[in-house]
C-alpha cells in the first residue's frame, strides 16, 4: 500500500509538485453552458434545472445529461465547443438519475420511486435522432447510476433503493435491498428479456443484507466494478452472468491535519482515524486497477481517491492531496469541515494521446483535480474550474475535450445558474488557478477565500496584499501575494490579532499601507450583528494598535453597505461607502475622509452608474499619482453581468465638506471595463470584483471575491491590467 503521509517533509515534497512545470498538453475551459437556455420556449425561464449525469455521443457533436428538477435530459450540440447551443429536452416521466449512450441509442435511468418502501423505475431507451423514446425496460426498483460496456455489448445498472435518512438517523439495513440489472445489447438496443438482476446482497460487513449500489463501471473485460458507499464495500461481478467475482472493504484512512470544524476558520489542524472512504464514483484505470473517488455519504468520506486491484489491495492512496490542493486554490469549502472537505464525488478516466488521465470532481470545492496515470502513484497536473457542483464528467478524447455536468442552480436565490463545463486539451500553460497558496510552517496548506481588498507595498513591484472578509469571521487576516510568479503565490497569512488572540467582529474590506510597515483596515459595520463601521491601524505582525470608529453624524445616516476600500493620501484616509446611505441622493454614495493629524471627518459625493439590474456600489478605493481608482459593479452575475468598471477621480477633486453638510460631487473618468477579464476565462461572470491596487511599477491588479466558497464555484481570479 502506498498511503500519502502528508508531514512537513511530505507537505513541501507535495509544493514542490504543485509548482512544477506543467507538460506541454493542458486542459483549459473553453465554455460554460447554462442549462436553464435549454429550456422550451413556453417553459418560464426561472424553472429549476440542473446537469447531473453527461455522456455524449459516438460523434461526439452531441453532450447528454440529466436533468432531475425537470424530470428530462437535455441536448447540447458541441459542433462548436467554445460555442455550445441548446438542442433541447426529453421529458421522461419521473426523475433522470443516470443516462448513457451506446450507439445511437440514449439510455436513461428512471426514478419513479414514490417513496422509500417502494422503490420503482425503468430504462428509457431514446433515439438520438428522433428524440422520441422507442423502448422502456422496467427495473423493479430505483436506479442510480449507468454503463456501457467498451464493446458496446452490456449495460450495467447500479439499483440502489436507496435508505431514509431521516428514519433511525439513516442507519442500515432498510429493505427493500439493491442489486445491480444487467441487458444485453444489440446496436444499443437492450434486449428487456435479458435482464440479469445481479445479487450483492451478504457481502459487506456493514449492512450486509441492505446493500445499496451506488455507481458501476465496465472494463474491456466486460467485468462490471460496483462500489456501494453507505457499505464501504466494491464488488465486482462476471458482466455476462451477474456472478460476483470478487468483492472487499473499501477500507479506511488515518487523516492527520484536517479541518473538522465549520467555525468560519481555515486551520487543518485535526484528526479523523478509521475514516471509512465510502466511495461514490468508480472508474476502471485498465483491467487490474480501479480507481474510486472517496465522497462518503454515512459515517465516511476520506476526501481523496483510492487505487485498488481487483482483489482489494490497495495500491494508492491521496490522503489529504486533493483537498490540500483545493484549499491553496482558494476553494476549500469551509461550510463542509464538520461533513466531508471537499467531497469527491464524481470521476472520469479517459487516455489522451499517451496519457491516462484521472478527471476527480470536488462537488463542493467546485473543481476537477486532473492526475495523470503513471502505472504507480498517479501524477498532479492541474486543477480545472467548473460551475457550482460538478456531479459528472464525460471525457471525449477523439476531439479533445473534456465536458463536466454542474447540478447546482441557486435560481431562487438570484445566484448561478447550473450550467454544463467544456475543457480543450492542447499545447499551452495551465491558466488556471490564477492566485494560489503554499503550506505554513506546520506543513499545513495556508488557506484563503473570500479576498475582499486589496493593496500594493509602498516599495516592492509586485508585492502586494490581501484582507478576508467577515466570511472568516474568527481568522481576519492580511495576505501577502507575490505576483510577480503566474500564478501569483500567496507567500504569508499574517492574522489580525487584538491582546494576542485573533480579533473578532470584524468584517474587513479595505487595506492600505501606513508607509511604515503597517497597515490601516476598513471594516464595514452590520446593523444588528455587533460588526461596527471603522478602522484599524495594525503594525507588520497584524496586532491592532488603534481603532477608529466612524462618527455620530456619519452613523446617523447609515445603511448596512458601508466601507468597501480605504486608501491614504498624505495625513488622509479614504474610505469608499459601498451604497447609497440615507442622506445620499439617487446614483451617489459617499467617499468619506479622516484626517489623521486633526481627527476631522469629511466626505465627497461621488456617480454611480445607474443600474440596469439588481444595484451598482463601490468595492474599492486605491491612490496613485493625481488620481484615485475606484471599482464600481453590480451585483448580477452571468449574462446579466453588465457593470464592473474601474473609474478614476483627480485628487483635486477630493475636498471634502463637513459631515452632514451639502457635498461637492467629483468628476470621474472611466478607465478599464473588467467584462472582458471576467469573460476570458470561459466560465461565467462572476459578480465581486472587489480587489484593486497599483504597484510601485504602476501595474495595475485586480482579484475578485469568492465569498469562502459558499453558494460560489470558489474561483478566486487575480490578473493585472498592464500599466496604468
Amino acid at each position: 500500500m502506498k498511503l500519502k503521509s502528508l508531514g512537513v517533509l511530505s507537505a513541501l515534497a507535495l509544493s514542490l509538485t504543485s509548482s512544477a512545470a506543467y507538460s506541454d498538453q493542458v486542459f483549459s475551459r473553453i465554455a460554460s453552458f447554462p442549462v436553464n437556455t435549454n429550456l422550451p420556449a413556453s417553459t418560464d425561464q426561472k424553472t429549476e434545472t440542473s446537469a447531473e449525469i453527461i455522456a455524449a455521443s459516438e460523434d461526439g457533436m452531441t453532450l447528454v445529461y440529466s436533468d432531475s428538477p425537470l424530470g428530462a435530459i437535455g441536448l447540447i450540440d458541441i459542433t462548436d465547443p467554445a460555442h455550445p447551443k441548446p438542442a433541447g429536452t426529453l421529458l421522461l416521466g419521473g426523475e433522470p438519475t443516470a443516462v448513457s449512450v451506446a450507439g445511437n441509442k440514449i439510455l436513461a435511468g428512471v426514478n419513479t420511486s414514490k417513496n422509500f418502501t417502494a422503490p420503482s423505475g425503468h430504462l428509457a431507451v431514446i433515439d438520438l435522432t428522433s428524440r422520441k423514446i422507442e423502448l422502456t425496460c422496467d427495473l423493479g426498483g430505483q436506479p442510480d447510476s449507468t454503463a456501457v460496456s467498451p464493446d458496446g455489448s452490456i449495460l450495467a445498472i447500479a439499483i440502489e433503493n436507496e435508505r431514509d435518512e431521516d428514519l433511525n438517523d439513516g442507519a442500515l439495513p432498510q429493505l427493500p435491498a439493491g442489486s445491480v440489472a444487467i441487458f444485453k445489447l444489440t446496436d444499443g438496443m437492450p434486449d428487456c428479456d435479458s435482464m440479469i438482476m445481479a445479487n450483492v446482497s451478504g457481502l459487506a460487513d456493514i449492512g450486509p443484507s441492505d446493500p445499496e449500489p451506488e455507481f458501476v463501471d465496465i472494463n474491456e473485460q466486460n467485468q462490471i466494478v460496483v462500489t456501494m458507499q453507505e457499505n464501504n464495500h466494491i464488488v465486482i461481478l462476471d458482466g455476462h452472468s451477474g456472478k460476483v467475482m470478487s468483492h472487499f472493504s473499501a477500507g479506511s484512512v488515518d487523516l492527520k491535519n484536517v479541518d473538522l470544524v465549520e467555525e468560519r476558520a481555515l486551520t487543518f489542524d485535526g484528526e479523523q482515524l478509521g475514516r471509512r472512504r465510502e466511495p461514490d464514483a468508480v472508474q476502471w484505470l485498465d483491467n487490474k486497477r480501479l480507481v474510486t473517488a472517496n465522497e462518503g455519504d454515512y459515517k465516511g468520506g476520506s476526501r481523496g481517491f483510492t487505487i485498488f486491484d481487483t482483489s482489494g489491495h490497495v495500491l494508492y492512496d491521496s490522503g489529504l492531496d486533493f483537498e490540500y490542493r483545493v484549499a491553496m486554490a482558494g476553494h476549500y469549502p469551509e461550510k463542509r469541515s464538520g461533513n466531508k472537505g471537499v467531497e469527491a464525488e464524481g470521476m472520469e478516466i479517459k487516455k489522451f494521446g499517451d496519457n491516462t488521465y484521472i478527471f476527480l470532481l470536488s462537488e463542493r470545492g467546485s473543481v476537477v483535480g486532473v492526475y495523470r496515470d503513471t502505472g504507480g502513484d498517479p501524477e498532479f497536473v492541474q486543477l480545472l474550474p467548473t460551475g457550482l457542483g460538478p456531479e459528472g464528467a464525460i471525457a471525449i478524447p477523439s476531439r479533445n475535450l473534456l465536458a463536466v455536468a454542474n447540478e447546482v442552480d441557486l435560481i431562487e436565490d438570484g445566484g448561478v445558474r447550473s450550467h454544463v463545463t467544456l475543457y480543450s486539451y492542447a499545447e499551452g500553460v495551465s491558466q488556471y488557478p490564477m492566485i494560489e497558496s503554499g503550506f505554513d510552517a506546520n506543513g499545513r496548506p495556508i488557506g484563503f477565500g473570500a479576498l475582499s481588498g486589496l493593496a500594493a507595498d509602498p516599495e516592492k513591484p509586485g508585492i502586494l496584499y490581501a484582507v478576508n472578509d467577515s466570511f472568516y469571521a474568527l481568522q481576519p487576516t492580511i495576505f501577502t501575494i507575490d505576483a510577480n510568479q503566474t500564478p501569483a503565490r500567496i507567500t504569508k497569512a499574517t492574522r489580525v490579532t487584538r491582546n494576542g488572540a485573533n480579533a473578532q467582529l470584524l468584517d474587513l474590506e479595505g487595506i492600505t499601507s501606513d508607509g511604515k510597515g503597517g497597515f490601516w483596515l476598513a471594516s464595514e459595520g452590520r446593523l444588528g450583528r455587533m460588526i461596527m463601521h471603522g478602522l484599524y491601524h495594525v503594525n507588520a505582525k497584524g496586532e491592532i494598535k488603534q481603532q477608529v470608529a466612524f462618527p455620530p453624524s456619519l452613523l446617523a445616516v447609515e445603511k448596512r453597505w458601508a466601507s468597501e476600500g480605504v486608501t491614504k493620501i498624505g495625513d488622509t484616509l479614504w474610505i469608499a461607502i459601498q451604497r447609497q446611505w440615507q442622506d445620499d441622493p439617487k446614483n451617489t454614495v459617499k467617499l468619506v475622509s479622516y484626517n489623521l493629524k486633526t481627527k476631522e471627518w469629511g466626505a465627497v459625493q461621488y456617480p454611480t452608474e445607474p443600474a440596469i439590474k439588481g444595484w451598482v456600489g463601490l468595492s474599492e478605493i486605491t491612490y496613485h499619482g493625481d488620481y484615485v481608482y475606484i471599482i464600481e459593479r453590480d451585483n448580477q452575475i452571468g449574462e446579466n453581468a453588465k457593470i464592473k468598471k474601474l473609474f478614476r477621480v483627480p485628487v483635486a477633486d477630493l475636498k471634502p465638506a463637513k459631515i452632514g453638510d451639502p457635498l461637492p460631487m467629483v468628476h470621474k473618468e472611466e478607465v478599464h471595463d473588467f467584462l472582458p477579464d471576467l469573460k476570458s476565462t470561459g466560465g461565467y461572470v462572476v459578480d465581486k470584483i472587489e480587489g484593486f491596487a497599483i504597484d510601485t511599477a504602476g501595474n495595475g491588479f485586480a482579484v475578485t471575491d469568492n465569498d469562502g466558497v459558499d453558494d460560489s464555484n470558489g474561483e478566486t481570479l487575480f490578473f493585472s491590467i498592464g500599466k496604468m
